[in-house]
């Protein structure tokens, strides 16, 4: 197939999930056909490109293999993942047979009924006994496997070399040295962001808030209470917050701002520093700032120490609706082996969700240093509970983080607002 086939414009691609019904019907199929068409949706990346070129081949392979067979891929955005994904769900007639979803989503996909359980599946998988317990965690619930592994990810801090050599800057090794350095590069070169950060970038701010000891929620089992109003998360609040401004990124420009815009405009050369993924790798190499950069872990509170990130990272699953589901199960495997995970790093910096082959690229990459001394250190996660895919959805901490900038509400009382969304949210989850 021609890569044109597998390419879905955009707006089609919404224009679908607006039609779709919003009444559940995401029940399990009675067919297993072994020839047609297979759908698949993937995330869209900064740099889509090498991801293409890694998926295709794989879907050549899988093509050939199974003659009568075809294959076709859409990639879309990751901001608008829950209205499709839900419709999806809601819609079976309309959904892909294989999809990729971030692992912070599984125990909402789970509840939802939309994922099909592939424990069997993993466990008859020669490969599956080298995926790292975390990962593996990240496609379990309630002791079932509702996927496999795809890559995972942390954050680290990228810098313009160039810049902090003209300016005479040392790296930060603290949060409040990030913080004050970011702000002198701005006074410096104010045609620069100084730390290019979001108001819709969760994953770059949870840093602040876990280094100073604060919790998004507490509990275990599916019970969880919010924490983001504690005394400690109002800390890091702060501190992230304090990024938004004309002396760093200011708030009219960075508020609405994801973590690939951040990374984008990095890459562009219009920051000097920005928080970004092992992911994020093949997007900088493709910028303007190519062989003037350099990584190093996001600093602490305490000179040495490395910021809590989050253990992130994406898995495929296959829907319980599809009609395909031996040739779903095939083609997941394939996409997620050992060999097209060596090969999604190479094009895109993913780290490996298997044990030996992280640890084999890791000897071969320089780059990838700083993400496994990351990995090493205190990586975090968000709670384990369907709640969270709602909570995400909803928008609820960037909207905390926005109503601060912007100044419409105060730290204490924007914390508060989104503490008590979250309950809501807990609460409904069961």
């Amino acid at each position: 197939m021609k890569l044109s086939v597998r390419m879905v414009a955009v707006a089609a691609v919404l224009a679908t999930a607006a039609c779709a019904p919003q009444t559940s019907g995401n029940s399990s199929s009675d067919k297993d056909e072994k020839t047609g068409t297979l759908r698949v949706w993937l995330f869209q990346e900064v740099n889509n490109q090498p991801k293409e070129k890694v998926v295709d081949s794989v879907l050549a392979d899988f093509e050939k293999e199974h003659e009568g067979t075809e294959v076709t891929v859409e990639y879309i955005p990751v901001e608008t993942r829950a209205q499709r994904i839900k419709a999806a769900f809601n819609d079976p007639k309309s959904a892909p047979d294989l999809i990729e979803y971030g692992n912070t989503d599984t125990a909402g996909y789970v509840k939802d009924g939309g994922l099909a359980d592939v424990t069997e599946d993993f466990g008859a998988w020669d490969e599956a006994k080298d995926t790292d317990p975390t990962a593996r965690q990240s496609v379990t619930v309630g002791g079932k496997i509702y996927g496999v592994p795809y890559f995972v990810g942390v954050r680290a801090l990228y810098y313009r070399t160039d810049v902090f050599e003209e300016l005479g800057l040392d790296v930060p090794k603290t949060q409040a040295e990030l913080i004050a350095t970011a702000k002198e590069i701005r006074a410096a070169r104010p045609e620069l962001y100084g730390l290019a950060v979001g108001g819709a970038y969760t994953y770059g701010a949870m840093p602040f808030i876990w280094a100073h000891g604060g919790e998004l929620a507490t509990g275990k089992g599916g019970s969880y209470a919010a924490a983001i109003d504690s005394a400690a998360a109002r800390k890091g609040i702060e501190a992230y917050t304090s990024l938004f401004g004309d002396d760093n990124c200011p708030a009219a420009k960075c508020a609405a701002m994801t973590g690939n815009d951040t990374i984008t405009a990095f890459a562009a050369g219009k920051a000097a520093m920005a928080i970004g993924g092992d992911f994020s790798h093949a997007a900088v190499e493709a910028g303007k700032v190519k062989g003037t950069y350099a990584v190093v872990p996001l600093p602490g509170l305490k000179a040495g120490s490395i910021a809590p990130a989050f253990a992130g990272g994406n898995n495929l699953g296959v829907l319980k609706s599809t009609t395909h589901r031996t040739l779903a199960v095939d083609l997941m495997k394939r996409l997620a082996s050992k060999e097209a995970q060596g090969k999604l790093f190479e094009a895109m910096g993913f780290l490996p969700t298997f044990s030996d082959v992280r640890q084999q690229v890791a000897a071969k990459e320089a780059f990838v240093k700083p993400f496994v001394a990351t990995l090493a250190a205190d990586t975090k996660f968000v709670p384990a509970s369907p709640a969270w895919a709602q909570i995400d959805a909803g928008q609820v901490l960037p909207t905390m983080f926005q109503e601060v900038v912007s100044g419409k509400k105060d730290v204490d009382s924007a914390a508060a607002d989104a503490a008590k969304k979250m309950n809501e949210a807990f609460g409904s989850a069961g």
